[in-house]
């Protein structure tokens, strides 16, 4: 069964991903709209979350790094399962509430499967992951690791906004209304799980070596 600690991480990864999905809803949708602005509310919003959370439940706050955890072990199967669960229905949430709040349905902006979409989301969300990787890898104390995440999902987005609306978090792409499974969802699945291996596999000490120092 479910204790208080297991209870508060899912609400953690639920509540993180939808405020998260609102705040760049919000920016998005208005006059500034432009993807500065859209990646400086993210990282903020993300720097916030993850500050605000991080005991609770890590936090992730995003499918696509649950994943890339999870190939990298570091999350099992069920936990990960989990997350990505609450993360899509915390988005879904948000999306719900910002229509109520200005009284009026989304159009779709996901558009169609293009090669550039999948590389610019995946290239982002690789440089994001990259960060996220760092903190995690490093232990860097909340505060630190909160802006580093913030850091990199701000750097990321503004790389990939070139070509695509830069969202790099499949949650986010569903409650934005830019669910595309060859882009806004495959893409930051990729990116994120290259990133994070790759940090893992090369800028981390090898366990043998880590034992020695100790």
């Amino acid at each position: 069964m479910f204790g208080r600690k297991q209870v508060a991480t899912l609400v953690a990864e639920f509540l993180g991903t939808g405020v998260l999905t609102l705040l760049i809803l919000s920016v998005q949708r208005s006059t500034i709209g432009v993807p500065f602005f859209v990646a400086l509310a993210a990282g903020l919003t993300l720097t916030l979350m993850v500050f605000s959370l991080g005991k609770a439940s890590g936090p992730n706050l995003n499918p696509a790094i649950t994943i890339a955890l999870w190939t990298a072990r570091r999350l099992p199967s069920l936990t990960a399962a989990l997350y990505i669960a609450v993360q899509l229905l915390g988005a879904w949430a948000a999306y719900y509430l910002y229509t109520y709040f200005v009284n009026s349905t989304l159009q779709s902006v996901g558009g169609h499967f293009t090669s550039r979409v999948l590389v610019a989301e995946g290239v982002g969300t690789a440089i994001f992951a990259f960060g996220w990787a760092a903190a995690i890898y490093q232990r860097l104390n909340a505060a630190a690791t909160a802006s580093v995440a913030g850091l990199a999902y701000m750097i990321g987005i503004i790389a990939a906004s070139p070509a695509a609306i830069g969202l790099l978090n499949p949650a986010v792409a569903l409650g934005t209304r830019a669910w595309v499974w060859g882009t806004y969802a495959l893409g930051p699945v990729l990116g994120a799980v290259i990133g994070v291996n790759l940090y893992a596999m090369l800028f981390t000490a090898p366990k043998k070596a880590a034992a020695k120092k100790k």
